[in-house]
């Protein structure tokens, strides 16, 4: 029986790797912070990324690892460092000392970017340990991810029921569901010698422009038309202060987030596409995001 080690499985993403995971038969082993409640070929792992031991008890006897968890947005910007860089060190370190090959890591489409956030240099830092591991590894940048249980983009969702939706500057974007996006870190977890940074998108071919996926998102919430307005960099950065007066320590809007949305151009790039005989998307942007509104309205989100 294959098992799997994940880190952030209790998280948006991770959730849906274990759910993809299980439902392909996998054994699993999950960090968490937090007690759990038992779930068949699930055995959770209390610790973080800094507990030496709880990683070396999550990897030892698994067949592959797929590190999901970091930190994507935070007050403090030098936490990047802390959760993204360190904690992918220490994986690796646990990962060699028990002998644990194959290596998948989730980074980050701003890692392309360094220079633009704190959160895509700390990505792009990670990808440098990953590749000089020794690991038999694969780095994936996905674009934006969505889909249920999402808070990110959920807030896009909501404005866009009022008629209205914010957008960065100009630009074009890739989108992935998650469900999409787990399948393919499942797939890959049970391969080998993929040692290749993968740009995984929806299939649409040179992404969305931000106005499209504003418009797309109007109509997956019932809106014949929204207003999807591009903000320049002055409004965004005003935005992100009110949004810190507002939310304090929980906004999600703040400044180095505000850094890489002002970059024109998050599509996946076609020379670092997957395999088609890896893995292919099955859920297209504009059926995704009518499904991803439908599980918000069930869930009483909207």
């Amino acid at each position: 029986m294959v098992r799997l080690a994940i880190t952030g499985a209790t998280g948006f993403v991770g959730s849906a790797v274990i759910d993809c995971a299980i439902a392909q038969g996998y054994e699993c082993r999950a960090l968490t912070r937090k007690d759990q409640g038992a779930r068949d070929r699930v055995e959770w792992i209390k610790g973080t990324l800094s507990d030496d031991t709880a990683l070396l008890r999550l990897i030892d006897g698994c067949d592959a690892v797929i590190h999901v968890a970091g930190l994507t947005n935070t007050p403090d910007p030098t936490e990047f460092e802390t959760a993204n860089v360190a904690g992918t060190a220490a994986m690796i370190a646990a990962a060699k000392q028990a002998k644990v090959k194959r290596f998948v890591f989730v980074s980050s489409l701003s890692a392309r970017e360094p220079d633009l956030s704190v959160y895509g240099a700390s990505k792009a830092r990670a990808e440098t340990l990953v590749q000089e591991s020794g690991r038999d590894w694969t780095i994936v940048r996905p674009p934006a991810v969505y889909g249920p249980r999402d808070d990110d983009m959920f807030e896009l969702f909501r404005s866009a029921q009022f008629g209205l939706v914010p957008l960065p500057p100009k630009g074009a974007t890739s989108i992935i569901h998650v469900d999409d996006l787990a399948r393919l870190l499942i797939a890959l977890a049970g391969k080998s010698a993929l040692k290749s940074i993968y740009e995984p998108d929806d299939g649409q071919v040179g992404g969305y422009s931000h106005k499209e996926l504003g418009k797309a998102i109007g109509r997956a919430v019932g809106r014949r038309s929204v207003l999807a307005v591009n903000l320049p960099k002055e409004v965004l950065k005003l935005a992100a202060k009110g949004d810190k007066l507002l939310r304090g320590d929980k906004a999600k809007l703040t400044a180095d987030r505000v850094g890489y949305m002002l970059h024109p151009n998050w599509v996946s790039r076609f020379d670092r596409a997957v395999p088609a005989n890896v893995w292919q998307p099955q859920i297209g942007g504009e059926d995704g995001l009518i499904k991803t509104a439908q599980w918000y309205e069930k869930e009483g989100w909207l």
